[in-house]
């Protein structure tokens, strides 16, 4: 008679989703009162994610210096290509999160749920059943009315939140097809598109910011507060 297959405890699971949870919220509300113009209008959502990645990239080759994480291979025109994706994505969410209330911000990521779902339909012909079809209308509609009767939604932090709705969405996708592709995990491959993505936004992102809002990284004077908000970004992001 073979042994039972062990399942997680319960405890487990629970710890694990409290987390995520609490490190989701604490890394909203940390950006946002970084970046608002009532905390400390650091408005600079693309070199901040640079900022994010580098901790995120130095991170990661700690774990892999230390044997926690194994490496595989993955073709570089491919990471090129997710870190991208990603860097949109992000960036997208954290000029999002800057230029809208933070309700309007978490709308729209449920929106990602119908997006996601019309994505893999038009490019891995999947299909749903009626339930699930049903529940992602719901989501829709909810989405929709949610965004009409937001007082605070202007067209610059629309626009945001669909090009982060739109990247991610896409994100997520390519993330489930590397992972078969390549059997790598989500974090391993963190690791690999992290310095990438690092280089990158930190290159361009104050040249983008700037565009955005017309302000230079050099000339935005740092706080104490702005200086330990932006570190506890970095930490609850890694």
């Amino acid at each position: 008679m073979e042994p039972a297959e062990k399942k997680p405890p319960a405890v487990s699971d629970l710890g694990a989703w409290g987390m995520n949870v609490v490190s989701s919220v604490g890394l909203i509300m940390a950006n946002k009162q970084l970046m608002s113009s009532a905390g400390y209008a650091f408005s600079f959502a693309t070199t901040l994610t640079g900022f994010h990645f580098t901790v995120t990239a130095l991170v990661g080759w700690i774990s892999k210096a230390t044997g926690y994480s194994a490496s595989k291979h993955v073709p570089l025109w491919e990471l090129v290509w997710f870190s991208l994706v990603a860097n949109a994505s992000i960036t997208g969410m954290n000029l999002s999160l800057m230029l809208n209330s933070v309700g309007f911000y978490q709308i729209s990521k449920l929106s990602m749920i119908p997006v996601v779902c019309l994505m893999e339909w038009v490019l891995n012909s999947k299909h749903y059943t009626t339930k699930v079809i049903s529940a992602v209308v719901v989501v829709a509609a909810g989405v929709g009315i949610c965004t009409v009767t937001d007082v605070e939604v202007n067209a610059k932090g629309f626009i945001c939140a669909c090009v982060a709705v739109f990247c991610t969405s896409l994100q997520q996708i390519t993330i489930g097809s590397f992972q078969k592709k390549y059997n790598i995990g989500s974090f391993e491959l963190l690791s690999k598109t992290a310095p990438i993505q690092a280089v990158s936004l930190i290159i361009l992102g104050p040249f983008v910011d700037y565009y955005l809002n017309g302000r230079w990284l050099l000339n935005y004077s740092f706080s104490t507060g702005a200086t330990v908000s932006s570190h506890s970004c970095h930490i609850i992001f890694s």
